[in-house]
């Protein structure tokens, strides 16, 4: 099938970086994708070397003199424009049109996932909008997985991976990977780690330029040494994550690849000045059934307009690390967001 899909960058990556994945994704398994994108900037380090089925298009500015493919994805409710959905309403047979939620582990992603809206005026009048959440239980869509994830995992080679990255670890030393908005938890982070040797892996961006004015040039406190990396591709993210003990990460594209490592990790939401991400957190947390120790450390680190925040102690690795494998499978035994999609588009033909 032909599928257009529309995403518009807010900002910080996020929603660029889901849309590519889920085009990927669908361009891996056969699909047609066109990509419009209103800034693709950041796929020239995400993506660099593009997906096999997947034609990135610029948002359609003024005319569009193409027809709609058969399903189109409206990213995030990113609206998409007039003259493209009245080419969708005056096909004989329109698309199928989906408009692709955020991801969330709150109650209403259930209940909504799936429910359908008639449009009534305005361009796409007669049309039919249907929602599609992703998520983290059988009555959602599902998460962004390829289908050789789990052999790309296997095959991995850590050491030569970090070894490739100027960012070798030591005998004895826990690998801790940073990727993160502002921090204000981020000094009491540095010296909990800073107590046991620690390789420090920090994103480009916010996390390495926090890193930096805290540690200064040597990069170095007590047990722990720090490695700036560069902008990663989304496939050296996943290795990333892969060859660390523990991950710190953002935002909902990584949370999901946080999940697919299997190991201990600790969740930035984007942050909210009327805190709902707090809710955000609250619910998957409670879906995670996360022990009361995690618990505590998620909202601290999540905490952002707090001064001189603090970090309570980190959870025992081991059982950390076993919840975290166990919350894995139950994820793998899901249909996964693309398969979900294409049955979707399929049952609702």
């Amino acid at each position: 099938m032909l599928w257009d899909l529309f995403c518009r960058v807010i900002d910080n990556f996020g929603d660029i970086g889901v849309c590519w994945r889920l085009a990927a994704d669908l361009g891996a398994r056969g699909e047609r994708v066109r990509l419009w994108v209103d800034d693709a900037s950041a796929l020239r380090w995400m993506a660099p070397t593009g997906a096999t089925g997947v034609d990135l298009r610029g948002w359609p500015e003024g005319g569009v003199d193409i027809e709609s493919g058969d399903i189109v994805i409206e990213a995030f409710g990113c609206e998409l424009p007039d003259v493209f959905v009245r080419r969708m309403a005056s096909k004989a047979a329109p698309p199928h049109w989906i408009n692709l939620e955020y991801l969330s582990a709150e109650n209403f992603a259930e209940r909504a996932h799936k429910l359908s809206s008639p449009q009534m005026s305005g361009p796409g009048a007669g049309l039919r909008k249907r929602f599609f959440y992703p998520g983290f239980t059988p009555r959602t869509g599902g998460l962004i997985r390829e289908r050789n994830l789990l052999a790309r995992q296997q095959a991995f080679d850590a050491p030569g991976w970090l070894g490739a990255h100027g960012a070798m670890a030591q005998p004895g030393e826990q690998i801790v990977s940073l990727f993160c908005y502002e921090q204000p938890a981020l000094p009491a982070l540095i010296d909990r780690l800073a107590q046991q040797p620690t390789l420090l892996l920090a994103t480009a961006g916010h996390a390495a330029r926090q890193i930096t004015a805290l540690l200064g040039p040597t990069l170095h406190r007590g047990a722990l040494r720090a490695v700036e990396l560069p902008a990663l591709s989304q496939t050296d993210y996943d290795h990333l994550l892969w060859a660390a003990d523990l991950n710190f990460v953002r935002g909902e594209d990584s949370l999901v690849r946080a999940q697919w490592a299997g190991k201990p990790f600790v969740w930035q939401a984007y942050p909210q000045h009327d805190e709902v991400h707090l809710a955000k957190l609250d619910a998957f947390l409670d879906r995670f059934a996360a022990a009361p120790e995690l618990r505590a450390v998620w909202q601290a680190w999540n905490a952002w307009n707090t001064a001189n925040a603090s970090l309570p102690p980190l959870p025992a690795a081991a059982a950390w690390r076993h919840q975290c494998g166990i919350w894995r499978d139950s994820l793998l035994a899901q249909p996964d967001l693309a398969t979900q999609l294409i049955g979707f588009a399929a049952e609702t033909g």
